[in-house]
């Protein structure tokens, strides 16, 4: 369905046309929050349960270090890559920084 404004967009539906399109919204956002407030609500449920049974957090554990260790070398990698972007990141606003700084005192020269 396209969505569009002016005269020609709600030919015929008077101001329902807008009324029901906001009821719409806002119903979509009630039900997200909604869903978020049962999923945490759930989740915290689940994680309480959980932590009463030592077991089943060691299992976690368990399965956790598992993955972990299975996936190291792919982690390690994407850590250096992600170290390696956030130096480059930091060296190019150095750079603007200087340049700005630079600017600014020709500026006033």
């Amino acid at each position: 369905m396209k969505h569009s404004h002016g005269s020609h967009a709600m030919k015929g539906m008077g101001h329902g046309g807008h009324a029901a399109h906001g009821a719409h919204a806002m119903g979509k956002q009630i039900a997200k929050g909604s869903m978020a407030s049962a999923t945490v609500k759930s989740g915290g449920k689940l994680v309480s349960k959980i932590v009463k049974h030592p077991v089943l957090v060691f299992g976690l554990g368990l399965a956790a270090g598992y993955v972990v260790y299975k996936y190291r070398k792919e982690i390690v990698s994407s850590v250096n890559k992600a170290t390696d972007a956030s130096k480059d990141f930091v060296l190019q606003q150095k750079e603007n920084l200087e340049d700005i700084v630079a600017e600014t005192k020709e500026d006033e020269s």
